[in-house]
Parts: structure tokens; C-alpha cells; sequence
């Protein structure tokens, strides 16, 4: 699994361009599967929520225009150039939103204080996955939900153009939006060693969740996971 302080330089140093990199990269699709996770969260009806690995926060906002206005989101990333970014956003369109410094390995939050944890794209690069999601369990109310929307592994007949993608087109693509080739390699990677659907699953039930499934989507390269606490 990654090392923590490595992937937090890495994302520090594409901050800026991070996101405009993934809404290219996916040819827009990014925005659908997110809007699928921003639905799951409204129903769940909560009154607390965490965003983690939340970047930029491109999740909290589309939460914050969803949800009561009373309802309380917040959040957490370890890599303070993104922070930043977040906050730039949240004053410059009036909102009344929190980003906080906090890690999956970690958190500082309370326990049992959070109706919803939203994850998107920042599971696969814990430190101890494990450790992390029993993290994200830990600070769920009881029947609190998680919802995980990540890469995944695809369809068999699809896993050939999937592997070019992530493995050689990706990279070199977003090195030129970027300037960092680097840091898209080791995302690539990142997806490629990543367990299916099936198995992350596996790893939420093994550190203690209840009732839960995942959808996939796009021949299976993505997969939106909810499980409850």
C-alpha cells in the first residue's frame, strides 16, 4: 500500500489542476458517478456528514447544494495545498463550509458523531486500508452509513482497453495537464493493483460492516459501495 507522506507531496504538488485533470481525463463521466454518490447521500437523510479524502472538496460542494441548509459537512483531507483550495471557493461563493487537516489513518473526529462518511477516489491510496476503514467505521453513528465511490476492476472482456487507459494513455495525458507524469503514473498503478468490487466488500464486512453492497458502473472500472456502521 502507499506510503502516506509520499502520496500527500504527490497531491500537494497538483493540487490546482487536480480536478480539471479528472473532468478531461474522464471525459466528463466523473461528474455522472458523482451525482450517483450526492443521490445516495440524500436519501440517507443525514444531519452530519464527512467527506474524506475530500481534496478540493468537488464532493462537499455538490453535497452542500443537496442537502438542508441545517445540515452540517464537513471536509477532511490531509494534503493542505487542496484545503486551501476549498476554502478559496467556499469564501468566494458565500458558503458556509469547513475544511479540516485530518487523515484516514487517524481522523480527529469524535467517536460515533457522523451520520455519513463519503469517500471518493481516496480509499486506494490508504496507507493501511485496513486501518482506514476501520477508521471510518469508528466515527459512525450506529446504523450511520459509509459510502465509498471508487476505481475498480472491470468486466473481463473490457480489462484490455481498461489497462491501456490507466496504464499508458492516462499518465502521459495527465502529465501535460498537469506537469506532473509522475504522479499520474503512480495513480494508474494505484488503480490497476486495486482489489474489485467484490473484494473491497470483503474488506468492509471484515473490520465490522453491516449491509453491505456496491454498484458498478462502466463495465465495472468504477463502483459506488455503501455499508452500514
Amino acid at each position: 500500500m502507499p506510503e502516506g507522506p509520499a502520496v500527500q507531496r504527490m497531491f500537494s504538488g497538483i493540487a490546482s489542476r487536480y480536478d480539471f485533470a479528472n473532468r478531461i481525463l474522464s471525459l466528463g463521466l466523473c461528474v455522472g458517478w458523482r451525482n450517483r454518490l450526492i443521490t445516495s447521500v440524500v436519501a440517507a437523510q443525514p444531519k452530519v456528514v464527512a467527506d474524506l479524502a475530500t481534496g478540493s472538496g468537488d464532493v462537499v460542494f455538490a453535497l452542500k447544494q443537496s442537502l438542508p441548509a441545517d445540515c452540517v459537512i464537513t471536509g477532511y483531507d490531509f494534503c493542505e495545498p487542496m484545503l486551501e483550495l476549498g476554502r478559496a471557493r467556499a469564501k468566494k461563493e458565500n458558503l458556509t463550509l469547513e475544511f479540516k487537516q485530518g487523515d484516514c489513518m487517524a481522523l480527529p473526529i469524535p467517536d460515533r458523531s457522523v451520520d455519513v462518511v463519503t469517500v471518493a477516489y481516496g480509499v486506494r491510496n490508504f496507507e493501511d486500508r485496513a486501518k482506514g476503514l476501520g477508521e471510518l467505521r469508528r466515527v459512525l453513528r450506529p446504523e450511520g452509513t459509509l459510502f465509498i465511490l471508487e476505481f475498480s476492476q472491470p468486466d473481463r472482456w473490457f480489462a484490455p482497453f481498461h489497462f491501456i487507459h490507466v496504464r499508458c494513455i492516462l499518465p502521459v495525458l495527465a502529465g501535460l495537464l498537469t506537469g506532473d507524469f509522475g504522479a499520474y503514473k503512480y495513480l494508474g498503478t494505484s488503480i490497476a493493483g486495486f482489489p474489485d468490487a467484490d473484494g473491497l466488500e470483503a474488506e468492509l464486512k471484515a473490520v465490522g460492516f453491516a449491509k453491505v453492497s456496491h454498484k458498478r458502473m462502466l463495465f465495472g472500472t468504477v463502483a459506488l459501495h455503501q455499508a452500514q456502521a
